[in-house]
């Protein structure tokens, strides 16, 4: 099992949504309002007057078979409009109850 963090532009909140349901991926953990500035490329969103913006966040837990294709679906998505923001982490999940 592995968790993938999903950290976005408030924007692409549907077209990740779609994602994860033709990839059959249910459970997962939403936050509609985070803030950051990524490491790489693109502008701030913070939600201030300077940089109004904001990311949303998920974390899904999705089995060993499904993260390639996820990742594949979510770099083809940020590929389209880069400057946006979409980044993904995976973790392992060592145990679940």
């Amino acid at each position: 099992m592995k968790a993938v963090f999903i950290s976005f532009n408030q924007a692409y909140f549907e077209f990740i949504k779609d994602i994860l349901d033709k990839l059959h991926l249910k459970g997962f953990t939403y936050w509609e309002e985070v803030r950051g500035e990524g490491s790489r490329t693109g502008e701030p969103h913070m939600g201030t007057h300077a940089w109004p913006t904001l990311n949303g966040a998920l974390l899904v837990m999705v089995s060993e078979t499904k993260v390639s294709p996820l990742l594949d679906a979510l770099h083809a998505l940020d590929k389209r409009a880069e400057q946006q923001g979409l980044r993904a982490f995976v973790w392992n999940i060592e145990q679940t109850i």
